[in-house]
């Protein structure tokens, strides 16, 4: 098994320039391989796409035409052949898009390079990696004491932001949790990301509150900048003012999403150490975000990553994930299974009128979750 470890790397101004000029030279790389099967396809429609090995030849000789491509590190080079070689693979298997061409303008970039030897490894301490071409690059990995024998291969990021990252591929040994015996129901919410069947609270952290205003400060600052700019007759790649705002805004939005990833990281983890059999409601976002009183505190929530990550733990743990249709969970007694009708949102605790017990809405419908869940489970 393989996993992915993110890690923030810290280049100096010569080894951002050497990043930089990967990042052109595997591009320009893609571009012309692209370009030369488009038009390849266009002469002759009846010619078998190329293979791997005929590829890598082209690749010989366009690094003897453009020698300059011998600068950066050859294996990333490679890398971005082989990457469109498969792109074009699973296209004509029906399982992506038609590759495209790749921009400069685009603010984030990246490029991938395998093992070769020690090419690619971690001092002592961890606090520096070294990289093809860039040698020892000062780097913070959330996960410390990685050995270098498992790393398999790595990606270079900038990100919108202007900060740099490296994504491991690391290879893992097949884990597994100790067994509890326990099972538990989810029910997703607003004020609660998630509400356990045993009564148990996540709270919603609620970011798009907490950096409305810090956003709105910069947004505004970046609009103008960009209207003072077309004004001047200045591109908007060349207006620094505007470039620097830009950037601002992508660093806020950044902090937003690692610390949701992180809150999510941290809640699913706690419940697959915790709970053996665990039952998730399959929320319908996309029909749910047409709400426009509610839709950006839906889109904030991140249902659909809280539910993959589930998911991609319980596969990884040896746990059990059951997706269940919440269709009239909140409706139905979790006690006796009397269906009371629909209920506005402001109706948070209610009776049965059947069985007389209070409900609290969100738990009732995680039991009712969990009840469904189970009886899933001993279906299959």
């Amino acid at each position: 098994m393989y996993k992915g470890i993110k890690c923030k790397i810290y280049p100096n101004k010569k080894q951002k320039e050497l990043i930089d000029m990967t990042f052109g030279h595997t591009r320009f790389v893609w571009n012309e391989m692209l370009n030369m099967m488009n038009t390849r396809y266009k002469n002759n429609q009846s010619l078998k796409p190329l293979k791997r090995t005929q590829l890598s030849v082209l690749l010989t000789q366009l690094k003897r035409e453009y020698t300059w491509l011998k600068d950066v590190d050859s294996v990333a080079i490679q890398c971005s052949v082989l990457t469109l070689f498969e792109t074009f693979d699973r296209f004509f298997k029906k399982q992506c898009k038609y590759p495209k061409f790749k921009s400069k303008k685009h603010v984030s970039q990246s490029y991938t390079s395998t093992i070769r030897g020690n090419n690619i490894r971690f001092n002592e301490n961890q606090r520096y990696i070294k990289l093809p071409k860039l040698n020892w690059v000062k780097c913070r990995s959330s996960i410390q004491h990685i050995e270098n024998e498992r790393i398999k291969s790595v990606t270079v990021k900038r990100k919108s932001s202007g900060q740099y990252e490296i994504s491991l591929l690391v290879e893992s040994e097949n884990q597994t949790l100790h067994k509890t015996g326990k099972s538990v129901g989810i029910d997703l919410g607003l004020t609660d990301l998630a509400i356990l069947s045993d009564g148990q609270r996540f709270k919603s952290q609620k970011l798009h509150l907490k950096y409305q205003n810090q956003l709105h400060y910069w947004e505004k600052r970046m609009a103008r900048r960009r209207l003072q700019a077309k004004k001047q007759g200045v591109s908007l790649i060349d207006a620094k003012n505007y470039q620097k705002a830009k950037q601002q805004v992508a660093r806020i939005h950044e902090k937003i999403t690692n610390t949701r990833n992180d809150y999510i990281h941290k809640i699913t983890t706690y419940l697959v150490e915790n709970y053996d059999t665990i039952a998730l409601e399959d929320l319908k976002v996309i029909n749910m975000i047409k709400n426009h009183k509610l839709a950006r505190s839906i889109a904030n929530q991140s249902w659909q990553k809280f539910k993959m990550l589930i998911q991609y733990k319980c596969d990884r743990y040896d746990k059990r994930a059951i997706i269940v249709n919440p269709y009239k969970t909140s409706q139905m007694c979790s006690n006796c299974g009397y269906d009371s009708g629909k209920k506005t949102l402001d109706i948070r605790k209610w009776s049965c009128p059947k069985c007389r017990i209070e409900h609290d809405r969100d738990i009732n419908a995680a039991k009712n979750i969990l009840k469904i869940g189970l009886g899933q489970a001993l279906v299959k």
